[in-house]
């Protein structure tokens, strides 16, 4: 038979079932006693009903297998007020990739301290910029880049977040893009090695993706006249002078250009 406490804090969980993640202050609005509140989510936490993400941060544990009330995106979001879901991650979220990584990538204008919780690590990215970020509605508290925004981290921190073939194929699968948005965002970025790196990798699949010719002239003009390596890659490289990037000879030129030279 139940005692009395332990009624009390069932009855408090499954109210808290509402909440993916809760703190401390949500369960406080039942007791308005925060030790009292502290209590009730011990118990609870020893009752095999609630698990810690980290400090101040809680989910519930439904299911016979003890799966929990919150997914991986509402967790990052969840970080602080300003938590979003950016680069791979948010490909993910948007089903771009069949692959799931145990890395979330979350960005916000406050820092984190990195941390892991149900098998996924939880990373910090500083944004650089701060428009492009959706709160997804019904959805228990996600927000993430869209689609224009995700391609361009992806592209600005390749070799640093994702690998060469990883962003080639979330571009490849990804569709079509909002070019004033993307032209929006790389003014916002104000890097002239994005400006190079985008027109390169969305020339290459132009065709499914119907760019106009607009938005890569605009890209050529901002580009400057540096040449740059695209990845730090020790084999054969070829240079494409059209976009001024010398880039691995394994990446073909799906866009039907020539390389200029092999380096």
């Amino acid at each position: 038979m139940k005692s009395n406490k332990e009624k009390i804090n069932l009855d408090i969980y499954f109210k808290l079932l509402n909440k993916p993640i809760f703190r401390m202050e949500d369960v406080n609005k039942y007791y308005d006693n925060i030790s009292s509140a502290r209590t009730s989510v011990y118990r609870l936490i020893q009752l095999g009903k609630v698990k810690k993400i980290r400090n101040n941060l809680y989910t519930c544990v439904v299911g016979e297998n003890g799966g929990m009330n919150a997914n991986r995106f509402q967790i990052a979001c969840a970080i602080n007020d300003t938590a979003y879901v950016s680069h791979h991650t948010a490909m993910e979220y948007y089903g771009i990739t069949d692959q799931v990584f145990n890395d979330v990538y979350v960005s916000s204008k406050s820092k984190f301290e990195e941390f892991e919780f149900d098998g996924y690590r939880y990373h910090y990215v500083k944004p650089s910029i701060d428009i492009g970020v959706k709160a997804i509605k019904y959805s228990g508290g996600i927000s993430v880049t869209d689609k224009e925004r995700t391609v361009l981290d992806c592209i600005k921190d390749l070799g640093k977040i994702s690998g060469l073939e990883e962003v080639i194929a979330n571009i490849e699968d990804i569709g079509k893009l909002n070019e004033k948005k993307l032209l929006n965002y790389l003014k916002e970025y104000g890097n002239q090695f994005l400006y190079q790196k985008t027109g390169f990798f969305l020339s290459m699949y132009n065709e499914q993706m119907k760019i106009s010719e607009a938005f890569f002239e605009e890209c050529k003009k901002n580009i400057g006249k540096s040449k740059r390596y695209l990845t730090k890659n020790n084999g054969t490289n070829i240079y494409s002078s059209e976009w001024k990037i010398i880039v691995p000879k394994k990446l073909q030129m799906k866009n039907g250009g020539t390389a200029d030279a092999i380096i």
